[in-house]
């Protein structure tokens, strides 16, 4: 009997503890949304990655940037400013294809923006 009692509270435990990790998951996940920086009143996913084993090359992906170019630009300048400030610390960028690029000349992919510069060090 005193088996059973064991194996009962070793049940409740588990049951509890992963409850709280699901709910830790779900409250974290509602933080990300609303810590979201919002470009002309849109969010622009947006990522950036290096482009080659030189990290300072770097590449950004704007996503959604049919919902307005300006807030588009400003997304990915933000994108690759965090890319070169969490890499290098710093913000300055020689911008290959950069936010500031004429229209003609900017790159898409469908309705994806598609920067690329590289970091400068001091």
């Amino acid at each position: 009997m005193r088996h059973v009692a064991t194996i009962k509270r070793f049940e409740f435990r588990s049951v509890f503890i992963l409850s709280l990790l699901i709910l830790s998951f779900i409250l974290s996940a509602c933080a990300r949304k609303n810590e979201r920086i919002l470009f002309d009143g849109n969010f622009y996913k947006s990522r950036a990655k290096h482009t080659s084993d030189d990290r300072q090359s770097f590449r950004v992906k704007v996503s959604r940037a049919n919902q307005g170019l300006n807030g588009a630009r400003a997304a990915g300048e933000h994108e690759g400013n965090r890319y070169c400030i969490e890499n290098f610390g710093t913000s300055e960028i020689e911008w290959v294809n950069g936010p500031d690029a004429d229209e003609t000349a900017l790159n898409f992919d469908g309705n994806t923006l598609v920067l690329s510069g590289r970091c400068i060090l001091w």
